[in-house]
């Protein structure tokens, strides 16, 4: 993969985001706390544009009625669907085919990645050289 500068480290704050063009992709930088991730513009589920979505936590409940908030920040929702990616990865928080209120025939099967599967937004490198933000794409 090449290397694209695509702005300033300091022109992107923590907790802000830019959409970038590199060739024919769109491309959005998000800088998590000074961590800086990038990530195909576009859901893998219905193609919304990633840079217009929310950056929120992580919610997790062990029983009813009990909820933890963790990784503020970290977990992209699509605009379109609230589909929620994680940052770091691009995996999908959820599993896609239970977010569905219809029902619908199910199978067990082994494999975390299985669930997964097809519901990935694409990342990039991202590094800070120099104080440029660099995109390997």
């Amino acid at each position: 993969m090449a290397k694209h500068v695509v702005a300033r480290a300091a022109e992107i704050p923590p907790g802000q985001r830019r959409l970038v063009r590199i060739g024919e992709r769109a491309i959005v930088v998000f800088n998590v706390g000074g961590e800086f991730f990038a990530l195909n513009d576009r859901c893998p589920h219905g193609g919304g544009s990633l840079a217009c979505g929310v950056l929120t936590g992580l919610v997790e409940s062990d029983a009813p009625g009990r909820y933890s908030y963790s990784r503020r920040g970290e977990i992209l929702r699509c605009p379109w669907h609230a589909w929620e990616f994680d940052i770091r990865t691009g995996r999908s928080v959820c599993d896609p085919r239970r977010m569905k209120v219809r029902q619908w025939p199910a199978q067990v099967e082994t494999g975390a990645a299985l669930a997964q599967e097809g519901y990935v937004a694409e990342t990039f490198p991202v590094s800070v050289e120099d104080e440029y933000v660099v995109v390997e794409a």
